[in-house]
């Protein structure tokens, strides 16, 4: 899946311009119930602006100014930052989660640095749960397996040999590189001790057995 699959449009994304005093940035958080948005420029990306940027920029600049006056008179500009972090929409997902660790929000722009829209921590996160099925009940087994050609191929065919459902199926790299560690989540049903019992007597050796809710 890429980055574009997930982006909140345009139109869709909250946006302020670099113009504008900070009073307006913590406004726009306050309607919006977020923690931080693009900053644009005659509608190019100029950077982000988050809570944490104006807290920090208040107490470490403003020591002359009141609060009022800060927000006030402090443009936006003066204090966004990450003008060189943002995306072209054509990552896959996954990386975006690395980017997103100290960032609420990213911005989707393309070669002109004309903003195209956003992605956010949630909606990623959001995705990652989506792999996991963790939005639908069932049975989550933990197992390793050593690392040979067919693995996961003997497990999808163990999987329909005994009619499992499965929700979700992810796989981990070990630190032993000849290990993996695969997490797959079925529906419940009658034939989980018999599913777990050939899995075991297959070569997969699990490690927990729990019911996702």
């Amino acid at each position: 899946m890429f980055v574009k699959s997930i982006m909140l449009s345009q139109n869709m994304s909250i946006t302020v311009d670099s113009e504008e005093p900070v009073h307006v940035a913590l406004e726009k958080f306050e309607e919006h119930e977020i923690d931080g948005m693009p900053v644009l420029s005659n509608g190019k990306y100029y950077g982000i602006i988050t809570r944490f940027q104006i807290y920090k920029a208040f107490f470490s600049l403003s020591s002359v100014q009141t609060k009022e006056e800060f927000v006030s008179n402090t443009k936006i500009k003066e204090i966004a930052t990450c003008n060189d972090i943002y995306l072209d929409g054509d990552e896959v997902f996954e990386k975006t989660l690395i980017m997103l660790k100290d960032l609420p929000v990213l911005a989707v722009i393309d070669k002109e640095k004309r903003f195209l829209g956003t992605v956010t921590r949630s909606d990623v996160l959001e995705q990652f749960q989506s792999a996991f099925g963790m939005h639908k009940k069932g049975i989550r087994i933990a197992f390793t397996s050593v690392e040979s050609e067919g693995r996961i191929a003997k497990l999808t065919e163990i999987a329909k040999n005994f009619h499992e459902q499965i929700i979700s199926l992810v796989t981990f790299d070990e630190t032993d590189k000849l290990i993996r560690r695969i997490v797959i989540k079925v529906e419940e049903n009658d034939n989980i001790d018999k599913f777990v019992n050939k899995l075991e007597s297959s070569g997969f050796r699990v490690l927990s057995i729990n019911e996702d809710l």
